[in-house]
């Protein structure tokens, strides 16, 4: 049973067309305001939009035009919402806020109990059957959560970066939990953590701006990406252009040299990108010697300790683009780096790869 949905929101400036296979998850990533909860909340219905339709399956959610308001209640979609916090119901034990959703459905209070203890096991919380949401840590609340919206059978389970309220020690669980759990089910997962994409989602769709800006199976999009908001994501380097037989070449005439797309077949002027891990790139003061086929003047922005390794952060341009080198800590007090300094970078062309935009 596929899920579509077309909407647009005129205060919001959003207008998205989403859709999901049978068994499919998708995860949706995006910069704050990118209006990815706006998504969540107009297919759970908590936000009606001016217009557009979404169905599930034969379902219809809704549907807005200037002929039809047809809108279905949260209530009567079929689907599931499971927000940054667990929003428990605080005077119920975690069995009976499990229990809830098939009691509000119709279900007796012994099948609902039974169905709270199947899905408490399913999110390994059957030990904390009998604990008040006061008395659960965050991981656990969530795991509970997640349990509350499962028992209530949902045909789409709506996920708002469950993780994002989680310490570092109970996310991997609840991730973990959600791999297991989301097999083989309509879900749609709302995240910031390149992780959670790769673990959990068949697909990736990017929003900025309250549009879509790039969609594609996970790795096909993490390892290849298109956007800077997803490349940014995935650790690279990226830089639009015209393709030339080279590489690409900048609006305003710079050069990439790189390796193309083995499976692409470049046509000079058309859309492309180059894209490079800031590993790849050496920082340099002044001319650089010998005949280095990507060399560009640059103005650092900014210098932050990652891992064991300095991130150099600065503009190109113009105009202006952000890139980013990774050089060893001693390396960058040997060159005195400070922002406002100008530097070159310098990137071999064997670690530019080149594909279309």
């Amino acid at each position: 049973m596929s899920f579509e949905l077309q909407a647009s929101l005129r205060d919001r400036n959003f207008d998205m067309a989403v859709s999901l296979a049978d068994g499919e998850t998708v995860a949706i990533l995006g910069p704050n305001g990118a209006g990815k909860s706006t998504l969540l909340s107009v297919i759970a219905g908590l936000l009606r939009p001016n217009a557009g339709s979404a169905r599930i399956g034969d379902k219809e959610l809704f549907t807005l035009d200037d002929r039809t308001h047809f809108w279905t209640p949260p209530h009567l979609r079929g689907t599931a919402l499971l927000a940054q916090e667990a929003l428990l119901f605080p005077h119920l034990n975690a069995l009976n806020n499990v229990a809830f959703g098939p009691r509000s459905a119709g279900a007796s209070k012994a099948a609902s109990r039974e169905s709270a203890q199947r899905w408490l096991t399913e999110v390994d919380a059957l030990d904390l059957a009998d604990r008040k949401p006061a008395q659960l840590s965050g991981g656990q609340a969530q795991r509970v959560a997640v349990a509350r919206a499962l028992a209530a059978e949902p045909e789409l389970l709506l996920l708002d970066e469950p993780m994002a309220a989680l310490d570092i020690h109970a996310a991997p669980l609840l991730r973990r939990v959600l791999k297991r759990v989301l097999k083989n089910r309509k879900a749609i997962i709302v995240t910031h953590d390149i992780l959670d994409a790769y673990m959990l989602a068949d697909r990736v769709i990017v929003a900025e701006g309250g549009r879509i800006t790039e969609e594609g199976p996970t790795r096909q999009v993490l390892e290849r990406p298109r956007s800077h908001f997803a490349a940014g994501l995935a650790g690279l380097n990226l830089v639009a252009g015209a393709t030339t037989s080279e590489g690409i070449t900048t609006p305003d005439g710079r050069v990439f040299a790189g390796q193309h797309d083995p499976h692409w077949t470049p046509v000079p002027g058309q859309a492309g990108v180059a894209a490079f891990p800031p590993s790849s790139v050496s920082v340099f003061l002044g001319d650089v010697h010998g005949s280095p086929r990507n060399s560009f003047p640059v103005t650092i922005t900014d210098l932050e300790p990652y891992g064991d390794q300095i991130r150099v952060r600065a503009s190109s341009g113009p105009p202006a683009q952000a890139l980013s080198a990774d050089i060893t800590p001693a390396a960058s007090a040997d060159l005195g780096l400070v922002p406002g300094m100008e530097v070159r970078f310098v990137v071999k062309s064997a670690l530019v790869s080149v594909y279309p935009a």
